[in-house]
């Protein structure tokens, strides 16, 4: 009795080892938000044009680390964004060039950040902040502060879907979100 017992404790052992191995082979290698460069996401948006999201973060920034690790793999948020958004990291104290279009943008010694950081957050200098680009590059909105999942979701469905220039934000997430967005609901 005691060698069917061990006999069936082992084989359920080795049947859930091999699940989870088999489980991680299934993960699509797409997995997750499709991070890019704001270099790659301007060139992206001059061929087809499609709303930017920034995410404005710094290496030492503990809640931007907290934003990659439970809102950024929501996975409600990661198929809305990766739907709907070219995502760009961009590292505030980047100390690289940036260009995009014909202007460079430099490590600004007196901010301790790259200019492109000081002029999406308007000189603000928050961590972290999301920046809401138009298809044509243009400034929709930054938001500075740590996002809940549920919480960054409602914003960029309200501005991916342009219901930003359709309501107020309380409105919408009184009314229009709750129901566009019921079944997503039980992710966020």
């Amino acid at each position: 009795m005691i060698k069917k017992t061990f006999a069936f404790a082992l084989t359920a052992v080795v049947f859930a080892i091999g699940s989870s191995f088999k489980s991680l082979e299934e993960k699509p290698a797409t997995e997750g938000i499709h991070w890019m460069s704001i270099e790659e996401a301007f060139a992206a948006t001059q061929k087809n044009p499609k709303k930017t999201i920034i995410d404005v973060y710094t290496n030492w920034c503990g809640w931007c680390k907290v934003m990659d690790k439970k809102t950024f793999t929501n996975p409600e948020v990661v198929k809305y964004v990766n739907e709907n958004y070219y995502a760009v990291k961009l590292n505030a104290e980047s100390k690289e060039d940036i260009v995009i279009g014909n202007t460079t943008y430099k490590y600004n010694e007196q901010n301790r950040a790259n200019d492109i950081a000081v002029a999406l957050l308007q000189g603000k200098m928050s961590y972290p902040s999301m920046v809401y680009l138009d298809e044509q590059f243009n400034m929709i909105q930054p938001i500075p502060g740590y996002l809940e999942a549920r919480q960054f979701h409602e914003i960029i469905t309200f501005i991916g879907d342009d219901y930003h220039k359709k309501e107020t934000f309380d409105a919408y997430k009184a009314g229009t979100y709750k129901k566009n967005f019921s079944e997503a609901l039980v992710s966020l």
